[in-house]
């Protein structure tokens, strides 16, 4: 750390019955109250370099008694004033980055210039500022930090503006280049050394995002306005501004918890605040954060994000804000965890646990990204095609870039499906979730970026369990979000024997499992005992549904899964129809108009399957006869 010292003389000033004076053959002629404290002095050791003075004693009455100037509202206090009248007297003083701030503000507020006098304490402190402690990152960071208490006036007189354009400039150059002191806030100091001397030069080793520690130690208002200037500068990686932000938010926002409850406050006096004051400031900075996230995707985790979002929800954050994250987060979905997404809800409007809503609109974000990739490369112009130009190899390497983040795309929309059915899962177990969020929730994911319906089917299951209330229409609007041919053998076992399931559920799975098992050469005759049991208590006849099945059974592979076996009553596809027409008649009276066209509409489309396939579709079945036929 440098430091400036000014004047030889010793210090001479003493207290007596709570009055500062000093040690001097002459008799005092001046008392200067500042603050509650009186000082006993002299007028022309302070008269000769303070303008300010020389102009209040001007307007006092000549007396052979002292006069007496007031000084309620200085600068810095007792401590700044006492300085500056020692550089009056000629006593011995320290000038560092600690008082510097306090000292330079009451020195303008006694004016004290070069027109009173030449070098005088103005002059000298400038000249200390902008040659020592502005080039120091451990001074300017000080200095910076000090101006809070003067907030006012340091700006007045630039004092903050030139400590933040100093820090961005040792940001933004080279570390190897710089000569810099190792953080304070971590426990490094610099060896003292006068302004004449040389700062130990001490290059920075650690990672490229060393300065974010150290602004951390800032208040928002100071903070934001440094990284303003560091990200104007161009030259700091998004992905470090990023890393730079997260770091701050860990030193000041509370930490939530899953529930939604703080467990941290800011590191003041918050005793003596309320909690309403409390959470003003951290909403104030959590905005202030949001505010300073760089535009380009990935510059912040998702996790990071995911946390602010929470954080938003709980302080009260507007809803630009919110959106704002919710916005980010859908670019990135992809990096999140089951445990990110779960984001306390403290709605007064719903008693649910988690804001669905908000993991709604995050969805709709990653969907709207529209990464279609392009069908085929652009085609050269035909004078061209003799000619291969490197344009036209520029064009194919692009189309081979295009078809890349393509299949990237896809990837993060199957990591998307996995992420919500898992979400569903955690949010099934709450018992004031209601029905059309979690249809809603999982309709959001397109059919294709399922690859198996287990992990839905437990998110299924889990909210059966949790809400025994529901009727039998709802629990079969529920269950139609499943797909029995993507589940695996080990939840189809399950689903079978699963009692909370509509019977139409439980069909569907013993159908697939029976066709899968022909697929594979065998055969499926009879039925478990527990479901006999379950299409009694349903009043259907366990005997006609084993005779269908053992008769759809008794048909080669090849004669109900080729070509012509598609148009054959005993194949799995007429079975399936006829199984789900004979469950559709008995909720003829509970659907509503638009489930019935919904439900017509289906089956239309079963019915609507082609007598002869393309080419390419008969290799596929022709194939698959072949690997029956091996079996």
């Amino acid at each position: 750390m440098k430091f400036m010292k000014l004047g030889s003389r010793p210090d001479t000033f003493y207290t007596s019955e709570a009055v500062r004076s000093v040690t001097t053959e002459v008799s005092s002629d001046l008392i200067v109250q500042v603050k509650g404290t009186r000082y006993l002095l002299h007028k022309f050791p302070l008269l000769s370099k303070c303008l300010r003075l020389q102009r209040l004693c001007s307007e006092l009455p000549n007396s052979s008694h002292p006069q007496i100037v007031q000084l309620p509202d200085f600068p810095g206090g007792v401590e700044a004033f006492e300085t500056c009248a020692k550089f009056c007297y000629g006593i011995t003083i320290t000038i560092s980055a600690f008082n510097i701030v306090s000292v330079r503000c009451a020195a303008e507020y006694l004016q004290m210039t070069e027109d009173v006098e030449k070098g005088n304490l103005i002059y000298k402190l400038e000249v200390f500022l902008n040659s020592c402690i502005l080039r120091g990152w451990k001074d300017s960071l000080l200095t910076l930090q000090s101006t809070k208490f003067l907030p006012l006036l340091s700006e007045d007189l630039e004092l903050t503006s030139r400590c933040i354009e100093a820090i961005a400039s040792k940001v933004l150059s080279n570390p190897a280049k710089v000569n810099l002191s190792h953080s304070y806030s971590r426990g490094g100091r610099d060896d003292l050394s006068s302004c004449n001397g040389v700062e130990s030069l001490r290059h920075k080793t650690n990672s490229k995002g060393w300065w974010a520690e150290d602004l951390a130690e800032l208040g928002i208002d100071l903070y934001w306005r440094t990284m303003v200037a560091v990200k104007s500068g161009g030259r700091i990686p998004p992905n470090l501004i990023g890393s730079a932000l997260k770091i701050y938010a860990s030193r000041w926002l509370p930490n939530i918890s899953k529930e939604g409850c703080i467990s941290k406050y800011l590191p003041s006096d918050h005793d003596s605040v309320s909690t309403g004051e409390i959470t003003s400031k951290h909403r104030l900075l959590l905005e202030s954060i949001i505010s300073l996230l760089p535009p380009e995707k990935g510059s912040a985790s998702c996790s990071f994000l995911l946390k602010l979002l929470k954080a938003a929800n709980i302080l009260g954050a507007s809803s630009s804000s919110k959106m704002e994250l919710a916005r980010r987060v859908g670019l990135q979905l992809e990096e999140a965890t089951v445990t990110d997404l779960l984001i306390p809800s403290l709605s007064y409007t719903n008693d649910t646990l988690y804001d669905v809503d908000i993991v709604m609109i995050i969805i709709e974000q990653f969907k709207m990204q529209g990464q279609s990739p392009p069908t085929s490369p652009p085609r050269a112009k035909l004078g061209r095609e003799r000619r291969r130009s490197r344009s036209v190899e520029h064009v194919d390497f692009d189309f081979q870039e295009s078809r890349r983040s393509s299949s990237a795309s896809h990837s993060s929309k199957l990591k998307v499906a996995k992420l919500v059915d898992g979400y569903l899962q955690e949010i099934a177990r709450d018992v004031n979730l209601p029905l059309s969020k979690v249809i809603a929730l999982a309709e959001a994911i397109p059919p294709f970026a399922r690859t198996d319906h287990d992990d839905l089917y437990k998110a299924i299951d889990i909210y059966l369990k949790s809400h025994p209330e529901l009727n039998k229409s709802e629990r079969k609007r529920l269950c139609r979000l499943l797909d029995c041919r993507k589940l695996s053998m080990e939840a189809c076992m399950h689903a079978a024997q699963n009692e909370l399931l509509p019977l139409r559920v439980v069909v569907q799975v013993l159908f697939f499992e029976q066709a899968r098992a022909a697929m594979a050469g065998g055969q499926v005759t009879e039925l478990p005992s527990n479901i006999k049991a379950l299409l009694v208590a349903n009043g259907e006849d366990p005997s006609k549904l084993s005779h269908k099945l053992s008769a759809a059974a008794t048909g080669t592979a090849d004669d109900e899964w080729s070509v012509s076996g598609l148009k054959s009553p005993k194949s799995k596809m007429s079975t399936l129809r006829m199984k789900l027409a004979e469950d559709d008649n008995d909720l003829e009276d509970t659907l509503t108009s638009q489930d019935i066209e919904l439900k017509n509409s289906k089956l239309k489309t079963l019915k609507s399957i082609p007598a002869r396939p393309k080419k390419m579709f008969s290799k596929l079945w022709s194939s698959n006869r072949s690997m029956a036929e091996r079996h």
